[in-house]
């Protein structure tokens, strides 16, 4: 198996970076490499992959501090089976460093109820999910509700999750005497270690549920709505409750973590609330002023082009832009217009823009002729 790169080193940012800095060189990143933009190339695939996994970890303050303490040891017990909507699914890492700090102090990390007892009617809660849901710019802009499939465990309908074949109840261990750890002395340290005789859980199931082979679950596909606010960007998470893992033996569902991918749009670009968007003139329009018409995330709207503007002068449209999320307002649209020069000229318009040349003179070009002047000036002469 390939080792792992440094997730800083596949974002492409430093170990400082803050939240702002690892969204953007995310964005930047998985829009390039996303599989709608590479169809069929497993490289490109497998990096977005490897891009939202590095993202995922470093975006999370609690697996950011340990992966810069543990590196990708603190992680290595979160992938999951699945591989859903290009993104992959993945546990919670809490279970793994509650458990090996527990061992090493004797402390709870959630194994032991009161009196060194393992309460075995609170069970194990479930693993966190994350999934990645593509959405388009339009979308982004104006929020919307999408309906994802995600395959996750659900409790035993047939056991009700006890993993006891009907009739039947799991049974306390008379090892560990239900604790699902035994205690050993060494010196002045008391270590607890799992249970060898029930793996830790605290109770035997003497006769499985046929169902699900006395685990208390069952791997289905689950459709889930999920409402995606107006104003997300690429990367930005939603959290949606108990819609992870099932818990073990009757214990708290996971989370589900959706993670936002905004396509490309065809002319719009983004930039934070603002909208951008670059439309061509023609010389005449940009010589002698013109009305155009210009796209919006709303429809077309009138914007008036003064007499004598310059390629590349932006016009702001006000309000035209994303809804900042999280708050009020939205932003603005900025409208570049590009001057867009004719490339094939017949006989008489390149004698009637000659003629221009000859009767426009160094002041219809004020541009032009200060600069060559602070050429003139530079030189001496």
């Amino acid at each position: 198996m390939a080792q792992k790169r440094d997730y800083y080193e596949v974002l492409g940012v430093s170990r400082q970076a803050n939240e702002d800095e690892l969204k953007k060189a995310y964005r930047k990143l998985a829009i390039q490499h996303h599989p709608d933009k590479n169809p069929g190339d497993k490289s490109a695939e497998e990096k977005f992959k490897e891009l939202s996994e590095a993202y995922e970890v470093l975006s999370t303050p609690q697996k950011r501090q340990m992966y810069d303490q543990f590196g990708h040891a603190a992680n290595a017990g979160s992938a999951g089976g699945g591989g859903f909507g290009g993104g992959g699914f993945e546990g919670n890492i809490n279970d793994i460093f509650g458990d090996i700090f527990g061992d090493i102090f004797g402390g709870g990390g959630g194994r032991r109820g009161g009196g060194g007892q393992r309460s075995r009617s609170r069970g194990r809660p479930g693993a966190d999910l994350k999934t990645t849901v593509d959405i388009s710019f339009e979308e982004a802009a104006f929020g919307t509700e999408k309906v994802i499939t995600v395959p996750r465990s659900h409790n035993c309908e047939t056991c009700k999750g006890s993993g006891a074949k009907a009739g039947s109840q799991p049974e306390t261990c008379r090892q560990c005497n239900g604790s699902g750890e035994m205690m050993f002395q060494q010196g002045f340290f008391t270590i607890a270690r799992p249970c060898t005789a029930c793996s830790g859980e605290g109770v035997k199931i003497k006769n499985p549920c046929t169902d699900c082979n006395g685990t208390g679950r069952i791997k289905k596909r689950s459709q889930i709505s999920v409402k995606i606010p107006a104003g997300v960007d690429t990367g930005q998470r939603l959290k949606l409750s108990n819609e992870g893992e099932a818990g073990e033996r009757g214990g708290p569902s996971g989370d589900l973590y959706v993670v936002i991918n905004v396509l490309e749009h065809d002319f719009f670009k983004r930039e934070d609330a603002d909208v951008i968007c670059d439309v061509p003139i023609t010389f005449v329009q940009a010589a002698l002023g013109a009305e155009i018409e210009v796209p919006t995330l709303e429809g077309r709207v009138s914007l008036k082009i003064p007499a004598g503007t310059q390629s590349h002068k932006t016009f702001r449209l006000k309000n035209k832009g994303l809804a900042h999320l999280g708050s009020y307002g939205r932003g603005d649209q900025l409208v570049k217009v590009i001057v867009e020069i004719p490339s094939k000229l017949s006989g008489e318009q390149k004698e009637l823009l000659k003629k221009f040349s000859d009767i426009g003179g160094e002041s219809s070009h004020p541009m032009h002729h200060g600069f060559f002047q602070k050429v003139r000036e530079f030189f001496g002469n």
